[in-house]
């Protein structure tokens, strides 16, 4: 199947204004995150000495710029491979990395306190609390693939620089709100336990699986690029998709932390200890 995904110029050298504003972008993401973890430090020594976290956030930016940027920006337009490592990077990895840095949580201790609570109302609203749900988030990631390849969507996004950024956001907006859904340490009003998040976890990666496969086998698949190409980028995503939610699932279990039941008994030799009830 001939490449239909050549236009405005992707072929050549790369536009230099699109490039500029992309590392404008990311490096202003990066000043601010880094200008307020250095805020909290200042207001909070004890609580702002996770300097892993800033590592986190400039990690997934630092993927983000791998994937938006050239030279893989611009064999993503023509090369179906390259297509899906920006995906899995602007998906799956930069998502997981940017979570896992709390960013909610540094502008919930950096903001005025009026602003704190504004920002903590609209956490728990009811949109937030449906957007934050494991469910809500399967289905815009990974149930979202389905639609994308198996339907003339794909096509349609990549003949246009318009669509084409919006399937990048898309990746991005939905990979954050899973990975956030499942494992963000960022609060999250009315997420399930750990073993429910693990089990959304565990159908991503079946869905991620299945998909891949119909992909391989060139089931329903609707791409118009070389078949070899086709097959290589689903085992891009079959394996690229395996070790990203298992990393997720790692911390998963890194950040859990065990609920106490009521009527505990305390241990014994601790003064004033009392049974504990609730959490």
């Amino acid at each position: 199947m001939e490449d239909m995904h050549q236009h405005g110029g992707d072929g050549g050298a790369p536009a230099v204004l699109p490039v500029l504003l992309i590392l404008s972008i990311l490096l202003a993401a990066a000043g601010c995150y880094l200008l307020a973890a250095h805020r909290a430090r200042r207001r909070n020594p004890a609580r702002g000495r996770h300097g892993w976290r800033s590592v986190s956030f400039v990690g997934g930016l630092c993927l983000l710029a791998t994937a938006l940027l050239p030279p893989l920006s611009s064999a993503a337009h023509s090369d179906f491979r390259a297509h899906m490592a920006q995906h899995m990077l602007i998906g799956m990895y930069a998502p997981m990395a940017l979570v896992l840095a709390a960013p909610v949580t540094l502008l919930l201790r950096t903001l005025p306190a009026a602003r704190a609570r504004t920002l903590s109302a609209v956490l728990h609203s009811a949109p937030a609390r449906v957007l934050a749900h494991p469910a809500v988030a399967l289905v815009l990631s990974t149930g979202s693939l389905g639609v994308l390849y198996f339907t003339p969507l794909y096509d349609a996004a990549m003949g246009h620089p318009l669509g084409h950024r919006l399937m990048q956001a898309h990746f991005l907006a939905s990979g954050c709100l899973f990975a956030h859904a499942v494992a963000g340490p960022d609060p999250a009003p009315a997420r399930p336990g750990v073993r429910t998040r693990l089990a959304y976890l565990g159908v991503a990666i079946a869905g991620h699986a299945l998909i891949a496969q119909a992909m391989y086998g060139g089931l329903f698949v609707y791409v118009h690029a070389p078949v070899e190409q086709v097959r290589q980028g689903a085992e891009i995503m079959y394996y690229g998709g395996d070790i990203a939610e298992l990393l997720l699932a790692g911390a998963l279990v890194a950040t859990w932390r065990p609920e106490r039941r009521a009527g505990t008994v305390p241990r014994p030799g601790r003064p004033g200890a009392t049974a504990t009830a609730g959490h």
